[in-house]
């Protein structure tokens, strides 16, 4: 089965970013949890996947 999901991002700063239309240029990322495990928040997970712009 072929998915085509996108994966929508602001983060500006990081390199796969298309900011024009605030996509993603990956075709998979990578999520991780953070040092705030079990907050039930958004904050508690992050992309792995970030390189920034620079890199």
């Amino acid at each position: 089965m072929e998915m085509n999901q996108k994966i929508n991002c602001t983060v500006s700063s990081c390199k796969y970013n298309n900011q024009q239309n605030e996509k993603c240029m990956l075709q998979e990322i990578q999520v991780e949890p953070t040092e705030r495990i079990n907050t039930q928040e958004p904050d508690e997970s992050m992309c792995a996947s970030y390189k920034h712009i620079k890199d």
